[in-house]
């Protein structure tokens, strides 16, 4: 797949490709309570609610640099994966760059703009163990939402906000959870 990305990309041997993954993770206000430390004979009082409240964190990264793109939206949908897009577009600053991602049908959209740099592949159907997206969303529920309660949806937004800025200024992070031995790093 490297080789005819490089190929579409009209990039030779020496010049650097970096290879990014892609994901939409949905993040709201129905909590889940999940088992959690407490002294003996203590039972944890967790809050609860049943809110049907969602925003949807659209994040791509890149295992092998650590690096890290994302935005909060109100829905997953093709309108919403452009103004992604865009700014992506934007922070790769005209640098090659092969995206992978599932085949949601707004990311198959023929009415998405297509960028010059970027290069979109769509990974087989089925398979989200294949994309290390998933192991950011894990990583970001076990810290912002488990046993969690959020007032408002703002609060929650807010959070995920943190979540994500204090990830991107740390690609060690990002790494440590996204970057597969199967991967091959170019």
């Amino acid at each position: 797949m490297l080789d005819s990305a490089r190929k579409e990309l009209n990039l030779t041997s020496d010049e650097s490709l970096e290879v990014y993954f892609q994901d939409e993770g949905i993040f709201g206000r129905m909590s889940n309570p999940v088992p959690c430390w407490a002294p003996q004979k203590i039972r944890p009082q967790l809050p609860s609610q049943r809110i049907r409240q969602y925003s949807y964190v659209y994040a791509a990264l890149c295992p092998d640099t650590g690096d890290l793109c994302s935005l909060i939206m109100p829905y997953s949908n093709m309108d919403c994966m452009q103004i992604f897009l865009d700014e992506f577009a934007r922070q790769r600053a005209g640098k090659p760059t092969l995206i992978i991602m599932d085949q949601a049908a707004w990311h198959k959209s023929s009415s998405l703009l297509k960028y010059p740099n970027i290069l979109i592949k769509f990974q087989p159907p089925y398979s989200p163990e294949l994309n290390p997206v998933e192991h950011l969303w894990k990583h970001m529920r076990t810290v912002l939402t488990h046993n969690w309660f959020w007032q408002s949806l703002e609060q929650l937004e807010d959070r995920l906000c943190e979540v994500l800025l204090q990830l991107s200024e740390n690609p060690k992070t990002i790494q440590s959870f996204s970057l597969f031995d199967w991967m091959v790093c170019v």
